[in-house]
């Protein structure tokens, strides 16, 4: 749902934006509604983003065992994952693979991109029931997902980046709520590995929405082809990350690969304009990254 100032009857300025969302209390459930919102046509800028993301995500969280590569660049805010641009960022629920995920994201265009670079997104249950039934009956137990997160120099994340501390106090005493198995490693690196459901139900609503990111973690539907050729090197429980049915046995490449297909022909593009602010029920709706030219510059943000 798109809300310009015309839809807000308020004025097309940034302060507008936040006087009009000061003064709808029934944001959370048109949210819920929706799906996604956007909105557009405030002139936001990064300047004048923090007023705005302090009403609309009330608990801004830090984005702690994260695992696509992004800069910290505010108060818990990010650059979007910083991928190459000439590859498609799959579907997905953020931190659908953790203990805990936050319930809402915001994106900011700061630049829009000189072609293409659109953010699809894409409803969890319609995403759920385009898949063929031996698919869903497969990953009815749930996937395992493996992390091998290195010291400061490696392939991939660091441990110290993924949670954003060098304390291996801080990072146990985390992973010890989040019903995770870790070890440390004899070269510094860490191992986490994580037993998760492949769906999940919306808090509110109650729908069962596909909820994970098993396409994303294996190397079968990975579009880079360096991570592709990492794979053919490495085995699987040496990859920066990799994953498996919870049960340990492999998820066939083919399964994969329809739920990344999948995932991206149910989607629907937001193309951005600059200025322009998406909203997204992250249990809801996955999101993605289209290929573009050009700069492009999202920053993205979360709540619980």
């Amino acid at each position: 749902m798109e809300i310009d100032p015309v839809a807000a009857g308020a004025e097309a300025s940034p302060q507008g934006l936040v006087d009009y969302l000061s003064t709808t209390p029934e944001l959370a459930k048109l949210l819920t509604a929706e799906k996604a919102l956007v909105f557009r046509g405030f002139g936001v800028t990064e300047e004048t983003l923090d007023p705005v993301m302090d009403r609309l995500l009330p608990n801004r969280l830090a984005y702690v065992h994260g695992n696509s590569p992004r800069t910290k660049v505010g108060k818990n805010v990010y650059t979007s994952t910083e991928y190459p641009p000439e590859f498609t960022i799959s579907m997905h629920n953020e931190l659908s693979y953790a203990h805990q995920w936050p319930s809402r994201l915001m994106f900011f265009c700061h630049t829009a991109a000189e072609t293409g670079g659109a953010t699809p997104v894409v409803d969890g249950v319609r995403w759920l029931e385009s898949l063929d039934p031996e698919v869903r009956a497969a990953y009815t137990g749930g996937v395992r997902y493996t992390q091998n997160l290195h010291d400061g120099f490696g392939l991939g994340k660091s441990w110290q980046d993924t949670f954003e501390t060098s304390d291996r106090d801080e990072v146990e005493a985390f992973l010890s709520s989040t019903e995770a198995n870790w070890e440390w490693k004899p070269d510094g690196g860490l191992r986490v590995t994580q037993d998760r459901p492949s769906t999940t139900r919306h808090p509110v609503t109650g729908v069962e929405v596909w909820f994970n990111q098993s396409d994303q973690w294996h190397p079968a539907a990975l579009g880079d082809e360096t991570a592709k050729s990492l794979a053919e090197v490495l085995p699987p429980d040496e990859l920066p990350q990799s994953v498996t049915f919870a049960d340990g046995s492999p998820i066939p490449d083919e399964y994969v690969i329809q739920v990344r297909d999948r995932g991206l022909e149910s989607a629907v593009d937001v193309d951005w304009r600059q200025g322009d602010v998406l909203l997204i029920d992250n249990v809801l709706v996955g999101h993605g990254r289209r290929p573009f030219t050009g700069r492009r510059r999202v920053l993205v943000a979360m709540s619980d």
